[in-house]
């Protein structure tokens, strides 16, 4: 079988130089030179740790309905002993995992930890890889003017460069909140796990979406993608290694997907069988308070749902609905224990 474009490496350091001595995307200050030897021969050991993930969720699974049953994107190899990280959408719920190396070998591999807190997914090569493991870097010192290198695997494995043109909070609809996530621009294709590294080839972040306010609500629109930091794996690294998750991961969950439209947050999803569908909460409301208190952002509605110490307690929503306020008790439970999950996890 041909190599695949992604082991092209004159082709990758052709591209890295370009963006390298290009200026900022968002500042005008002088180019930057070409990536030095050593920055080079780093970046070509980043990239070889890059993997692809094939995923296949169980029978039954929830998230099948909104991710697929199969499913595939990249990893990262985090340690010598065949551990790899990757957003934690790919292996959820799933039983059959697959890691793709650039040689084209497909090895199987374990679900170590699903980490709902942080987004993060751990798996581990049940065979050697055979490759060596990046190291993880600290994304609140990097130098916004330095550009950075996004490597994808598997099938579709490529490089490319980018640069950081954000970091913030975010908030996903579907109950999720990270502080500090990464914003990159310009996007890349198949970015689910891809790995995001510095010019010393320590990885920074991993893969998670597809955005087009990378630089911030406030800001023109930008397309870019959004990685989660590895601050949030290196602090929790621990926890998910013994027990499949952190402990922060112990939160209540209602099963709503929300978006905020002009300033409101609105209904757009409510998950069947779920503890926010048992209490009557429908597609179109409006979340006005949680627990008495007003909220008008995700943020705000998904930490005021995860204060305090158990996951399992009574939930107090007000929704407008038809122009009137109601409210609506919704029996929250803990995340996980609502997921199908594999043996050994």
């Amino acid at each position: 079988m041909a190599q695949r474009a992604r082991r092209h490496w004159l082709a990758w350091l052709s591209a890295l130089s370009t963006a390298w001595s290009c200026p900022p995307l968002l500042a005008d200050p002088a180019p930057r030179p070409p990536p030095t030897a050593a920055q080079q021969q780093a970046l070509q050991r980043a990239a070889a740790a890059v993997v692809g993930i094939e995923a296949q969720a169980v029978d039954g699974a929830r998230s099948a309905a909104t991710l697929g049953r199969a499913r595939a994107g990249s990893g990262v190899v985090i340690a010598d002993d065949g551990l790899v990280a990757t957003i934690g959408y790919l292996i959820l719920e799933a039983d059959q995992v697959q890691i793709v190396t650039d040689d084209d070998r497909r090895i199987p591999a374990r679900v170590v930890a699903y980490d709902v807190a942080s987004g993060f997914g751990l798996v581990r090569a049940l065979a050697p890889l055979r490759l060596a493991a990046v190291s993880l870097g600290e994304p609140a010192r990097h130098d916004e003017n330095e550009p950075l290198m996004v490597v994808n695997g598997g099938d579709e494995g490529r490089i490319g460069a980018a640069r950081l043109v954000s970091r913030r909070g975010f908030s996903g609809y579907w109950e999720y909140h990270v502080d500090g996530a990464l914003f990159t621009s310009p996007p890349i294709p198949h970015h689910s796990g891809a790995g995001l590294f510095n010019a010393r080839g320590e990885l920074l972040g991993i893969g998670s979406l597809f955005v087009t306010d990378a630089a911030g609500a406030q800001a023109p629109r930008m397309a870019g993608n959004m990685f989660v930091p590895v601050d949030l794996l290196r602090a929790s690294l621990p926890e998910m290694l013994s027990a499949g998750r952190s402990k922060s991961s112990e939160r209540a969950w209602m099963g709503l997907n929300c978006v905020v439209h002009e300033g409101r947050i609105r209904v757009v999803r409510v998950n069947p069988d779920s503890p926010a569908d048992a209490a009557g909460v429908e597609v179109g409301d409006e979340v006005v308070a949680i627990d008495g208190q007003a909220v008008d952002s995700l943020e705000q509605l998904w930490k005021q749902l995860w204060r305090g110490p158990r996951a399992e307690r009574t939930v107090l929503l007000d929704i407008q609905r038809g122009g009137r306020v109601e409210k609506l008790t919704v029996h929250a439970v803990d995340r996980e224990k609502t997921l199908r999950r594999p043996a050994g996890v």
